[in-house]
């Protein structure tokens, strides 16, 4: 059986906490959720289907470094190099602030998503864009975002039924 792979960045723990949240409703298809710390490599390579989550910080960035953080996604995408990653079929969820970086709201979704879909992978899990107050953001595509957006400081109560109906959505194209 294909086990979904779950990997996050975070400092506060509020991705790591949703990732969690994520793999107790999949049940056992899904793995233990992974910090994407520096030894995370061959365990993401590893899976054929993943869910990858991240906050957006600052002016629209990766968690890591540049921004005052422990490594995570900025130092782990270089990491992938030239790998190929199709065959892989990759979900993504990201954190932000509406209310306060609404010109950057979940840029890191998108930030993810391009550097994947450039590797070759198969991205799933758009989300509708209804309901949120923002003015701009990189992982926005039409009326969709390019993953499943949430923001635990201003709608926090919408947080479980959004993963419910992601999760319903995605399901079916992480484990075919």
């Amino acid at each position: 059986m294909t086990t979904i792979g779950i990997f996050f960045g975070t400092d506060t723990g509020r991705t790591r906490l949703i990732a969690k949240q994520i793999a107790r409703k999949l049940g056992d298809v899904a793995a233990a959720p992974e910090n994407n710390g520096p030894n995370a490599h061959d365990a993401f390579l590893a899976h054929d289907a993943l869910i990858l989550g991240c906050p957006t910080y600052g002016d629209g960035e990766l968690p890591g470094e540049s921004v005052g953080l422990k490594p995570s996604w900025e130092e782990f995408l270089p990491q992938l190099g030239g790998v190929d990653l199709s065959g892989k079929t990759i979900a993504l969820f990201g954190l932000g602030d509406q209310k306060k970086y609404p010109a950057v709201f979940v840029d890191a979704i998108g930030i993810l998503h391009d550097a994947l879909a450039d590797r070759g992978a198969r991205l799933v899990g758009r989300w509708p864009a209804a309901g949120y107050d923002f003015n701009a953001s990189r992982a926005l595509e039409g009326e969709n975002f390019l993953g499943l957006a949430l923001d635990q400081v201003n709608q926090p109560a919408l947080t479980e039924q959004r993963i419910d109906a992601w999760l319903a959505q995605i399901r079916p194209e992480l484990l075919p």
